[in-house]
């Protein structure tokens, strides 16, 4: 397999794990959405500490230790961040066990757009056509679900509007993804202790022995998904690694409606439609914007 192919499958598989994270998370009763955020932040830890053993990037994540000790404004940006990825953490593993997966996988579905209009906006970035009419697609499913429910869920809003701000950060930050990954982790540690020291049931591992073995698992998958998506961001091109990102959401809605039993309204049809063509217009205006760069780039 070449290399572009090792990427693709590697991006799928990545999409795969984090959609596998819903179901997942319904094995670990007694715990609560919160509980399991708590303890996903804790077993991730030794996890992605491996995944840096394995990937030899001490060095790496050393630099950024140093960073922080010279930079204050970086020092001060990482609680920030640490919160901002704390808070998309807890709603991803809080919103199966509510019933509200099918509103996260809306939230994705949005998020491209979403980081869109974010270059558009902050970054001067130009729109294409098909990226002007996909916008038009995708508020047109906006204003279908506003119409229908006088409102729009908190859930795909602070999906939609938490994401574009802690990409912003990041970029501003300048830490490469696995380093900032694990000071995000331990910056979230203190937190994810006291609200399992303060609010976790009991004795939980006597009452659920399972978990000594599930949470661990937990956090394997955590890390196991995150090390695939890095993998094949380094061997695809943006264009295409950024294509593949739609399979999560895709694979998100599936797994609400098979595996968890959500109910999906017949009248959010119009809501979802135009997302997903919108959706669809993003996908076909980056493969064409990335077969040309491939053709001139032969032609050179």
């Amino acid at each position: 397999m070449n290399l572009s192919g090792r990427g693709v499958a590697l991006s799928v598989g990545a999409s795969v794990l984090f959609a596998m994270i819903p179901g997942y998370v319904q094995q670990l009763a007694p715990l609560d959405g919160l509980q399991v955020f708590a303890q996903r932040v804790l077993w991730s830890i030794p996890a992605v500490l491996l995944l840096v053993a394995l990937s030899r990037q001490w060095a790496v994540l050393g630099r950024a230790f140093v960073r922080l000790r010279h930079e204050p404004l970086l020092l001060a940006a990482l609680p920030l961040a640490a919160g901002m990825m704390a808070i998309q953490w807890a709603l991803f593993v809080w919103a199966p066990l509510a019933g509200r997966m099918l509103e996260v996988s809306l939230g994705y579905f949005l998020l491209p757009l979403a980081m869109v209009l974010t270059g558009r906006v902050f970054y001067g970035e130009r729109l294409r056509p098909l990226q002007r009419l996909a916008v038009i697609c995708a508020l047109l499913g906006v204003a279908h679900e506003l119409w229908l429910t006088q409102a729009f869920s908190w859930i795909v809003l602070v999906t939609v509007l938490g994401y574009p701000p802690y990409f912003m950060l990041r970029r501003w930050m300048r830490l490469d993804a696995l380093s900032g990954f694990v000071l995000e982790m331990l910056m979230m540690a203190p937190v994810a202790i006291w609200m399992i020291v303060a609010w976790g049931p009991p004795q939980v591992f006597v009452q659920a022995p399972q978990l000594w073995w599930l949470l661990p698992g937990l956090g394997l998958l955590s890390a196991l998904a995150f090390a695939a998506m890095m993998a094949a961001s380094r061997l695809l091109p943006m264009g295409l690694f950024g294509i593949l990102s739609y399979v999560e959401p895709v694979l998100l809605f599936l797994v609400a409606l098979v595996f968890l039993g959500e109910r999906f309204n017949v009248a959010q049809w119009l809501t979802y439609l135009p997302i997903w063509l919108a959706v669809l217009l993003v996908a076909w205006d980056s493969t064409r914007v990335l077969l040309k760069q491939r053709r001139a780039f032969a032609v050179e």
